[in-house]
């Protein structure tokens, strides 16, 4: 996993939950519940992006060394925190165009939600 990419504090991600989310709000959840996909599904064939916040590789499957990987999700912050907290689902989320997802491995429903955030 990035080094820049971890858990977050129990307490922090409580506290970003809460109400109003600010920009320091979304980038902390999203490197929180980026950190969390990585240690559920770890391997290298799909990246998630998450801009402007972050980015992560995750799933098992084919390996890469150059370029952009066989498999991309890209979603927006807000997208990201509903799938990883169960308000959305990846369906709904590809039906409404709030998922760009390609490639084989793309489909990270079987990972979702991130049940307990870490809240566990």
């Amino acid at each position: 996993m990035p080094a820049r990419l971890r858990v977050a504090d129990p307490a922090a991600v409580t506290a970003a939950l809460a109400g109003e989310r600010s920009t320091a709000d979304l980038k902390l959840l999203t490197k929180h519940f980026l950190a969390l996909l990585a240690e559920r599904a770890p391997g290298t064939s799909v990246e998630v992006r998450v801009p402007p916040f972050a980015a992560v590789q995750v799933v098992p499957g084919v390996r890469h060394t150059r370029g952009t990987p066989p498999a991309v999700v890209e979603l927006d912050a807000d997208t990201w925190v509903a799938l990883a907290t169960g308000d959305l689902t990846w369906s709904a989320a590809e039906s409404a165009g709030r998922v760009r997802a390609s490639g084989q491995r793309a489909d990270l429903s079987p990972f979702l939600p991130l049940t307990g955030g870490g809240l566990d």
